[in-house]
């Protein structure tokens, strides 16, 4: 649409020439290619907090205290300044205007950790449409705890993890939801995920998909858990059941019942809180695995061939199986990855065999089901990330993220890995092992756009990790122009790091959609941090 670079040029045009339809939005966005961060204030004096990130609708600055006890939050503004100069743009910046202060304002402070607990900095999750926000509190880990009450064995136990909602507009403290000698994986908040006003908390240690809803009035609501029981009702039926065979009337029932189980070899002196039956979802699962492969063959004899060489050898694995992580699909369905125990808990599960479910919430069926290097999930993955990268209905800005189903350049990108890769079965397990993608994980940042811009994504993307940091500035290409330098982000000091001997790390915080952005640059033995501030001066 654009052929001047000039903005004076483009706001002219697009007065007199109007985009196709549905693409107002995508052509708003390549004005970003003359708006962008051009000019940086080094080793800005700022408070010594963790930064977190900024909110999706860019109202709020999330950091927390160095001790992780207190939560700040910061309202992004504008630097303003006077200046008496006929040319203001080749003046440097007032000293008032080069610090923290003059570019965010702190609104309130909360304390959040009490007893013992930490503040998660790597875990937050907002609601845009009723600016809530929830954070996470907790004590340390008990990596050898043992497995009572139905646990898990070899999963770590905390005794004490708490879920807080905000309302970020004041800080107040609308509900908790604790959870008591358990595990959840707030990494990233990997074990969680927030879509709409729903929440999915999955409990490594017992097996169970919590999921709430965050009400209007900011109250966390049960609205069922999946894990030993899949229907609300469950329980109580089960609990029927076994008052009626306590009857005396049906002793001789319940007599031979106990035998059957005495010849099947299960014991029932096991301790309170375990039981030999398998979970309500994986009885879920294992059915429909076994009705896949009897479908397989018409005939008898090979369908019990097919059974015992593809279910019955491989039953105890899948009985082995345990919940790593969920996301939601829609408000129906979730996306379950299984895994072995230790995968669960490591901090790369890449080498370790994984399957995924898709599950029905409201029937209570398991309705699709793939191993890890399948290409079947690949293609789906391919051709339908934005599925995968689901966002909420009121999340305006997470809709223009860019994957390589939505953008020409991802996919080239994808393909031409997929072509350099020795193997393909290794390929496809390290593009699928992403799956299910952590909530709100990325940002709607359009400089991030691949579209607009091209940039080095070993040392920064739109996905919210650390990266190893670098002395020298990480360049941001126009697309359009390739050969044209539009902006740098450079990390660390100006004159860059002399102690060349410890490792530094830097994470990068883009607000939505003003051309501004924090570098933070940190060693691992917790020094100051070095902020940069980039802005559109």
């Amino acid at each position: 649409m654009f052929k001047s670079n000039n903005v004076t040029a483009r706001i002219f045009q697009r007065q007199i020439c109007t985009p196709a339809p549905g693409t107002s939005i995508y052509s708003a966005r390549r004005f970003y290619e003359n708006i962008v961060p051009s000019c940086t204030i080094y080793d800005v004096e700022c408070p010594d907090h963790s930064f977190r990130k900024f909110t999706e609708d860019g109202l709020y600055l999330i950091s927390f205290s160095r001790n992780h006890q207190d939560l700040i939050i910061y309202r992004p503004r504008w630097p303003s300044f006077s200046c008496k100069e006929e040319d203001c743009d080749t003046h440097e910046l007032p000293p008032k205007a080069k610090k923290f202060e003059g570019f965010f304002t702190e609104l309130y402070s909360v304390s959040l950790a009490t007893s013992g607990e930490l503040i998660c900095k790597d875990f937050f999750l907002y609601m845009e449409n009723n600016q809530f926000g929830l954070f996470a509190t907790s004590t340390a880990q008990i990596h050898d705890a043992p497995a009572v009450g139905g646990a898990v064995q070899g999963v770590p136990c905390v005794e004490k993890i708490t879920f807080h909602l905000l309302r970020m507009e004041d800080g107040v403290v609308l509900d908790e939801r604790v959870f008591w000698s358990d595990y959840v994986n707030l990494a990233h908040s990997m074990g969680v995920f927030l879509y709409d006003d729903l929440l999915a908390i999955v409990s490594l240690r017992y097996q169970r998909i919590h999921i709430l809803q965050i009400r209007d009035s900011g109250n966390l609501v049960d609205v069922r858990t999946i894990g030993e029981f899949c229907r609300e009702d469950d329980e109580l039926f089960l609990y029927s059941s076994v008052q009626s065979m306590a009857n005396p009337d049906k002793s001789k029932q319940l007599h031979q019942m106990t035998m059957n189980h005495a010849a099947n070899g299960l014991h029932h002196d096991r301790p309170a809180g375990e039981t030999s039956f398998l979970s309500g979802i994986k009885q879920r699962l294992l059915s429909f695995i076994y009705q896949g492969i009897w479908k397989e063959e018409t005939d008898q004899t090979l369908r019990m061939q097919c059974l015992k060489k593809k279910f019955y050898f491989h039953f105890q694995n899948y009985v082995d199986l345990i919940i790593w992580k969920v996301q939601f699909l829609d408000r129906h369905h979730l996306l379950i990855k299984f895994g072995s125990v230790d995968g669960g808990v490591s901090r790369n599960a890449d080498n370790h065999p994984a399957f995924f479910a898709v599950y029905n919430m409201e029937t209570t069926e398991i309705t699709a089901f793939y191993q890890n290097s399948t290409d079947e999930l690949y293609l789906l993955f391919e051709l339908f990330c934005d599925h995968f990268h689901v966002s909420g209905k009121n999340s305006l800005y997470m809709n223009f993220i860019s994957t390589h189903s939505n953008n020409i350049h991802n996919l080239e990108q994808l393909k031409s890995n997929k072509n350099k890769a020795s193997s393909l079965s290794q390929f496809v397990k390290k593009m699928l092992s992403s799956l299910p993608f952590s909530c709100q994980s990325q940002s709607p940042s359009p400089y991030f756009d691949q579209s607009l811009f091209r940039y080095d994504e070993k040392l920064i993307s739109a996905t919210d990790r650390h990266r190893q940091s670098t002395d020298h500035p990480i360049k941001f290409i126009s697309r359009r122009q390739p050969n044209i330098l539009k902006f740098k982000i450079k990390p660390g000091p100006e004159a860059g790091n002399t102690d060349t001997r410890s490792k530094k790390i830097s994470s990068f915080l883009f607000h939505p959609f003003l051309p501004l952005a924090l570098s933070v640059q940190q060693t691992l033995f917790l020094q100051p941090a070095v902020v940069n501030i980039h802005f559109r001066r």
